[in-house]
């Protein structure tokens, strides 16, 4: 019998996804739930699992496709079904390699083995990490290197191979300057990726979408700067995990998201949606983009609980590990843009929220105190807002709640 496997709801407001790559090819014999093509959407890539066991049919959808849910991906041919092959028939079965008990697509006699498809994902990591693809053993489809296995790779360590020796290096003169080719003067014409497609698509909806209005504060991070200097060491030891500005800066943006619901909300055609729930995402730059996983419940941690969640989803998001449930669900975003060494920057909003704050470096710089000049850390905190749901009143008011809550804080408050 043959089904259509159709594009998956890949997350509650996921809609539409685009075909990263195919990781099977026509003809090809699959079992149930080995992954038949990576998706990606704005949120995360995922690969769609086969519904059965079967032969892979026609490919509806090619690379590079934006597809929304529920749209044909390809057609599948379920065992025993599969036209030409009587069920149950030596020819419909899968042979069995005797040494590694691992099930293998039958081949003609003197035929190439069928090639293995690997996704974009798998093979921009293997190029990262300088990895030979045909070293690492492959546990999908045909014997194709998924993430995951190349990710195990990578943990376990691949033995090193003793070094050969180099032949001496022969001097060589250094040939004089030649004129500058023209094609170095050419534009490069770079393909998007299906990410950077997402997220441009994303970012210009937003744009057209919420009427985006800013707002900045300058914050004095003296007792923040304290404190941290006071229990970095310690905080180190107890959890493992480095003290940043980072969760100060979360538990602060939670707090005044409960003291300002309205800025923890969503505009709908005929309403204001509060959240009741405080899901705080955090913008995590990728090697081919950026991600915003999500810290669920975050007003209800401390800043040490804030620190090792935050650092997790930190961590797996760059190893490419976050699953749908990871960045699904966010109600504000914040960005730490000032890891990067900003010290005033806008953002645009993650749409359907209705804000997003951008904390950038902090900076020992003059600044007026009473009647005299002295030098403090000072952090900006730049608020993009929809002007479709807050004022600037609501605004200034969040912000004050956020930069109140830094400016208390002492070396001796405890961070559980």
């Amino acid at each position: 019998m043959a089904i259509t496997v159709t594009m998956p709801q890949l997350g509650e407001s996921v809609t539409e996804g685009t075909i990263g790559g195919w990781l099977v090819q026509p003809g090809a014999r699959v079992r149930r739930y080995d992954a038949l093509v990576e998706v990606i959407t704005d949120k995360v890539t995922a690969e769609v699992p086969s519904p059965a066991d079967g032969m892979v049919g026609e490919l509806l959808a090619t690379e590079g496709q934006l597809l929304r849910v529920g749209e044909p991906l390809c057609r599948l041919e379920t065992e025993g079904a599969i036209e030409g092959e009587p069920a149950g028939s030596p020819a419909a079965m899968p042979s069995a390699s005797p040494d590694s008990g691992v099930a293998s697509p039958p081949a003609a006699v003197g035929s190439p083995p069928p090639a293995a498809f690997v996704s974009p994902v798998v093979r921009s990591l293997a190029a990262e990490h300088g990895l030979d693809l045909g070293a690492i053993p492959g546990t999908g489809a045909n014997g194709r290197v998924t993430k995951r296995d190349l990710l195990l790779y990578l943990e376990r360590g691949p033995v090193a191979a003793a070094p050969e020796s180099a032949p001496e290096p022969t001097a060589v003169a250094s040939p004089a300057l030649a004129p500058r080719p023209e094609a170095f003067l050419a534009v490069e014409r770079v393909p998007l990726t299906p990410m950077r497609r997402s997220i441009a698509e994303h970012m210009v909806r937003s744009r057209q979408t919420a009427p985006h209005a800013w707002t900045l504060v300058e914050v004095d991070m003296s007792g923040v700067v304290a404190a941290r200097a006071a229990q970095r060491a310690a905080f180190r030891a107890n959890t493992g995990v480095d003290l940043t500005y980072l969760p100060f800066a979360l538990k602060a943006t939670a707090l005044g998201l409960r003291e300002v619901p309205t800025m923890n909300a969503t505009f709908a055609d005929d309403a204001i949606l509060r959240r009741r729930d405080v899901n705080l995402g955090i913008a995590v730059a990728v090697d081919d983009g950026l991600i915003v996983p999500v810290l669920r419940e975050a007003d209800r941690l401390s800043c040490a609980g804030l620190a090792a969640r935050a650092q997790d989803l930190i961590d797996r998001a760059r190893l490419g590990r976050l699953t749908v449930d990871d960045v699904e669900g966010g109600t504000f975003t914040l960005n730490n843009a000032g890891a990067l060494g900003t010290v005033i920057s806008q953002a645009i909003i993650n749409s359907p929220q209705a804000g997003i704050l951008v904390m950038d470096s902090v900076v020992r710089r003059p600044v007026v105190i009473g009647d005299a000049i002295g030098i403090r850390p000072i952090m900006n905190l730049c608020l993009s807002f929809d002007h479709r749901v807050n004022d600037g009143a609501g605004a200034a008011r969040f912000l004050r709640a956020v930069r109140t809550w830094l400016e208390a804080v002492t070396p001796d408050d405890s961070l559980y």
